[in-house]
């Protein structure tokens, strides 16, 4: 263990990064990862979809395999896109949210060894400028809150189905939820290696600052929303396309809603002089480029599902040509108010 430590802090010295600059690089990493597989036609139709979306995908993608003259690159994807994990295994990043949270907790507040393993290992500059006690407190359960959320929708809102997903996107979701545990906390560590938490550190007994008093709303709201979207989505006996008011002009308002509760956060835990916490920020970067691609793979599922007029038709304000009508393109629009985004129920 202790030649871990010392390799670890040999690569943090010579890159000139601390845990915070680690962080943040590991989110641009699992991004630059993404936007790349989903900038190749073979990684993308072996890679990117999943669940219902994996149909079309996974059967273009296996009718090379009738050619005899595969070559060893592409038998080698194929191999590698038929690891998979059930759909169900989704569940699982929810619960890590919620362990971790509650871990990350009892660390802080006991000073227990991981959280010293990096407290020191932030470099004196991310030290200074630090969270205040109440922002720690606040955005710590407003994402135990999010992650308990979520982690319920997936109880109450389950039916059976034998969708499959691939490996690694189960693992990217493990590594996601494990690491926003410590970024919720990680840039208010000065504060709390001069602070010791007690019991009135959550006493509601000052009055909100202006950020607070703008951004937990919109966190309260789009959570609603997420979770009315799910309900709705789980309400449908089979996969339609959504007529209830949300989806009027967004497919799937609960992927937008999610982009929108993680900029709240990234608000919310915004050190002092700062206008936003740049490493939930990077966070929220993953999560939209993440959705915007996989919505760009669920516009194309609706359209050959149902067909690209009715698709238009449903979600009028959409002004695509038909030509325009492709994964990419629809990536890049998914998230704008005025095109439709990712719908979680053909999972």
């Amino acid at each position: 263990m202790d030649k871990l430590t010392t390799i670890l802090d040999n690569a943090l010295a010579s890159a000139q990064m601390d845990a915070v600059d680690l962080i943040r690089a590991i989110y641009v990493g699992l991004t630059s990862a993404i936007l790349f597989a989903s900038l190749l036609g073979s990684f993308h139709a072996r890679f990117i979809p999943y669940g219902a979306r994996a149909t079309p995908a996974q059967a273009s993608a296996r009718q090379p395999a009738e050619a005899p003259s595969r070559s060893v690159v592409t038998r080698a994807l194929d191999v590698v896109a038929s690891w998979k994990v059930p759909h169900r295994y989704f569940t699982h990043f929810y619960i890590a949210s919620v362990v971790a949270s509650v871990f990350w907790a009892v660390q802080v507040t006991l000073r227990g060894g991981a959280f010293e393993a990096i407290a020191t290992r932030i470099s004196p500059e991310h030290l200074e400028r630090s969270m205040s006690i109440t922002q720690i407190v606040l955005c710590w359960g407003l994402m135990l809150i999010q992650g308990g959320r979520r982690l319920y929708e997936c109880f109450a809102f389950s039916k059976p189905s034998s969708s499959s997903m691939w490996f690694a996107h189960w693992l990217v979701g493990l590594s996601f939820y494990l690491l926003m545990s410590i970024s919720i906390w990680i840039e208010g560590t000065g504060t709390l290696l001069s602070h010791q938490i007690t019991l009135d550190d959550i006493k509601v007994a000052n009055a909100p600052s202006l950020r607070t008093f703008l951004c937990l709303p919109i966190f309260l709201m789009a959570s609603g929303l997420q979770h009315d979207g799910h309900h709705y989505l789980f309400s449908l006996e089979k996969y339609t396309l959504p007529t209830h008011p949300m989806f009027f002009s967004i497919v799937c308002p609960h992927y937008t809603a999610e982009c929108v509760i993680y900029l709240s956060l990234a608000a919310l835990a915004a050190p002092p002089g700062e206008m936003i916490n740049k490493t939930l920020f990077l966070a929220l970067v993953f999560v939209a480029v993440n959705l915007g691609i996989t919505a760009g793979t669920t516009k194309q599922w609706y359209a050959q599902k149902f067909g690209k007029e009715s698709v238009q038709a449903e979600f009028g304000k959409q002004r695509q040509s038909d030509r325009d009508f492709t994964p990419r393109s629809a990536a890049k629009l998914s998230l704008l108010p005025a095109s439709p985004t990712v719908c979680l129920h053909p999972n």
